[in-house]
């Protein structure tokens, strides 16, 4: 097998016990990213010569006797709306095309302090708007599976990068499902975990209640890995949550019984796809004859949650994205008459059309007279939301839906209907809006050979029982071992 082939974790063992170096493993990746980024494009910004050099570094550390912490010294990838200390930072946007940060996001200096291998920033929707990487200010990511197809966004970078093999595994941010609708689109893990639990310092805003930095990996137990080294409380971000941070590989058991799933039937209504329905319910099966029992239930506020959530992310992304105004830093517009028309030849030219729609759209949810009407009413529906969640969990360990409602979509299919692109966050969206954490993986794969995605809800805090569900489901089923080129 080739190296790149390997999971996280087996790398990591691999490297800890002196099988193979370090060097042989980061050429091993960037070798593959030179075979196939050319189709895939998941990447903005690639640093090999610096790679190697630290890969080097690691390999003197090891033959010094130094034992690498669990999943360091690894190849890896972060999505381009996370600062990493001179490296580029642009979120995809020419608002920040020569932005190089000064200093590195909390989570990328933990993975540095792990001496993991940044091998550069992964491609995204502009200022992670969008659910199809389309949005990119540069170029446009292509699906593994078929390249004809999205990766689904924002992440779609991050996604592609790990079904593809260009890195162990990667960092993305989920809004409103930008990490477990690239996950699904993908065939790969992806977790976005509980609003807290991961610092967001060094995370460019998009909407600043809702965004929460996760990781896309191979199989569920690198997720795990990959929580243990990013999670916890920092004193930078003060929506950190203040709590001790369990062992989330603790939570890797082959064992459901006695959980009780709730299966929600508004997730599995018009809009569904027959095959991703048939997909997820036969994973619920699978879990019942492990032992689980589920029931059908309902979650009677869903339907409102997509129109809340608009409202919402658009009126944070209104206020967030105030200070890109040619003055501080980015892109400034060469010709101008005066400051005013500096600042809006700046923020015409800087931002892509869909970043501008969803600024307008939010500050008229906030301007005078339209607040109680539009921003005030989402927030209500948010409690209401997020209370339909905490009665459904009062019954059930788990909830278990479809992570997108149709297999990857050909790209430019959805492009020019923003409606339409919308409706591919609806399975996800209601997450983001209660703060809780859930995990895309792989269940199944449609007619054409693309994969779908099966989303496992859970409390608040609660990332083990997912976990735990998750690698049960993993350990009974093969669709994680199937590569996008053996389709």
């Amino acid at each position: 097998m080739e190296l790149y082939r390997l999971t996280a974790c087996q790398a990591y063992d691999m490297l800890k016990k002196r099988e193979i170096s370090c060097r042989e493993l980061t050429q091993s990746v960037i070798k593959r990213i030179e075979d196939v980024e050319k189709d895939i494009d998941a990447y903005l910004y690639l640093d090999t010569e610096q790679a190697l050099k630290q890969a080097d570094k690691v390999d003197r550390l090891i033959a010094s006797g130094k034992e690498l912490e669990p999943l360091g010294g690894l190849p890896i990838g972060i999505k381009d709306n996370m600062c990493t200390k001179g490296m580029t930072t642009t979120c995809a946007s020419r608002m920040l095309a020569n932005f190089v940060p000064p200093y590195d996001a909390t989570v990328v200096k933990k993975l540095k302090d792990r001496h993991d291998i940044i091998l550069g920033k992964l491609n995204m929707d502009e200022f992670a708007m969008g659910s199809s990487t389309e949005t990119s200010a540069f170029k446009k990511t292509k699906n593994p599976w078929d390249i004809s197809r999205v990766p689904g966004g924002s992440s779609g970078g991050s996604a592609a990068a790990v079904a593809a093999d260009e890195a162990f595994f990667t960092l993305g941010s989920d809004t409103g499902g930008s990490i477990r609708q690239p996950a699904s689109l993908c065939g790969v893990v992806g977790m976005k975990p509980t609003y807290g639990a991961i610092s967001r310092y060094g995370l460019i805003a998009f909407a600043s209640s809702l965004d929460q930095i996760g990781p896309f990996t191979k199989d569920v137990t690198d997720c795990a890995m990959v929580l243990n080294a990013i999670a916890g409380h920092d004193a930078n971000d003060s929506t950190s949550a203040v709590r001790e941070c369990p062992d989330y590989k603790s939570a890797l058991i082959d064992d459901v019984k006695g959980l009780k799933i709730g299966v929600p039937r508004e997730y599995f209504g018009q809009g569904i796809n027959e095959e991703v329905k048939k997909a997820v319910i036969d994973a619920i099966e699978l879990l019942k004859t492990l032992g689980a029992d589920y029931e059908e239930t309902s979650l009677k506020y869903t339907d409102y949650a997509l129109s809340a959530y608009y409202l919402i992310a658009s009126a944070e992304a209104s206020s967030n994205l105030g200070r890109y105004d040619g003055v501080k830093y980015g892109y400034r517009a060469a010709n101008y008459e005066d400051m005013i028309d500096m600042y809006k030849k700046t923020r015409s030219e800087g931002f892509g059309s869909e970043v501008k729609r969803r600024i307008m759209l939010g500050t008229y949810a906030l301007s005078s007279g339209y607040y109680d009407a539009y921003y005030l009413k989402a927030l209500k529906v948010r409690t209401l939301i997020t209370e339909d969640f905490k009665k459904a969990f009062e019954k059930y360990d788990v909830l278990i839906v479809p992570t997108s409602p149709t297999t990857a979509f050909k790209i430019g299919e959805r492009i020019d209907n923003p409606m339409e692109m919308y409706l591919s966050d609806v399975c996800t969206v209601p997450v983001n809006i209660a703060g809780l954490p859930a995990l895309s993986m792989p269940c199944g794969f449609d007619s054409r050979g693309l994969p779908i995605g099966l989303q496992i809800i859970g409390k608040a805090f609660d990332e083990e029982t997912i976990l735990r569900v998750a690698y049960t489901f993993e350990k009974n089923t093969k669709f994680h071992n199937k590569k996008p080129d053996e389709r």
